[in-house]
C-alpha cells in the first residue's frame, strides 16, 4: 500500500535509480502518472516529460482500443481488432480524429508554452501511477517505438498480472513494485488516490524543467 502518488514515486525512484542508461528522459502519463515520475526523475536526476495519449475506443466497447493517438500526430492502429469488429474505414477515421482533437486539446492545456524534449535515440523510463487493463500504456510505449526510442524501461508501482504478462515483453526493461493476486483497480493500492488536477501537471513539469536549467 502506497501513502500518495509521491510515496509510490519514490520508493520506485529507488529501484530505478541503478538502471544503466546516459542521461534518461522520464516520462510520465498524465495525470496520475506525472507525480510518480516526478519522483524517478529526481532519483535518477533525469529529465521530465509528459506523453499525452489517448486510445481510440471501439463503438460501444470504449475500453476496447482499435488503435492510438499520441502527441504530434501520431496515430497507430490495430488492424487485427478493426478487422474483426467490421468497422468502416470513414467510422475509424471519425473515431480517430475525435481522438486527436482531444489529445491537442489536452497537449495544450497541460503543456502550455513548454515544448516536448525529443526522445529518439534515447533512454525513456515511462512511468504510470499504476496498470489495470493496459491499453493506455501499450499506446505510449508503441508511440514511444514510432518516436525512435533509444532504449524503453517501462517502470510502475503496481500492476494487475495479466497486464504486466502482456506489457512486459515489449518493454527493454521492466520494473514493477508489486503485481498482487485479487488486483481489482489500481487506488485499491493507494490510501491517497485523488484525482490529479491539470495544474498539478503542469506545475510538475515546469519546476522539473527549471531544475534541469
Amino acid at each position: 500500500m502506497f501513502r500518495d502518488r509521491t510515496d509510490a514515486g519514490r520508493r520506485l525512484g529507488v529501484r530505478v535509480a541503478d538502471w544503466a542508461a546516459d542521461d534518461p528522459i522520464v516520462v510520465g502519463l498524465p495525470r496520475g502518472g506525472v507525480p510518480v515520475a516526478a519522483e524517478v526523475a529526481k532519483a535518477l536526476g533525469a529529465s521530465l516529460d509528459i506523453l499525452v495519449v489517448r486510445k481510440i475506443g471501439a463503438p460501444g466497447q470504449p475500453e476496447l482500443a482499435m488503435g492510438a493517438v499520441g502527441e504530434g500526430g501520431i496515430r497507430l492502429y490495430n488492424h487485427d481488432i478493426i478487422a474483426a469488429l467490421g468497422v468502416s474505414s470513414a467510422e475509424l477515421e471519425r473515431l480517430a480524429d475525435a481522438t486527436a482533437t482531444e489529445v491537442a486539446e489536452r497537449t495544450v492545456r497541460l503543456r502550455g508554452s513548454l515544448p516536448p524534449l525529443d526522445p529518439a535515440g534515447r533512454a525513456v523510463v515511462l512511468v504510470d501511477d499504476g496498470i489495470a487493463t493496459g491499453a493506455t500504456v501499450r499506446a505510449a510505449m508503441a508511440v514511444l517505438r514510432r518516436r525512435q526510442v533509444g532504449e524503453l524501461l517501462l517502470a510502475v508501482p503496481v500492476t494487475a498480472p495479466e497486464a504486466l504478462r502482456v506489457l512486459g515483453p515489449l518493454a527493454d526493461d521492466l520494473v514493477c513494485l508489486a503485481a498482487p493476486p485479487g488486483f481489482h483497480a489500481v487506488g485499491q493500492f493507494y490510501e491517497d488516490f485523488d484525482q490529479t488536477s491539470d495544474e498539478e501537471v503542469r506545475s510538475l513539469l515546469s519546476a522539473a524543467r527549471a531544475a534541469a536549467g
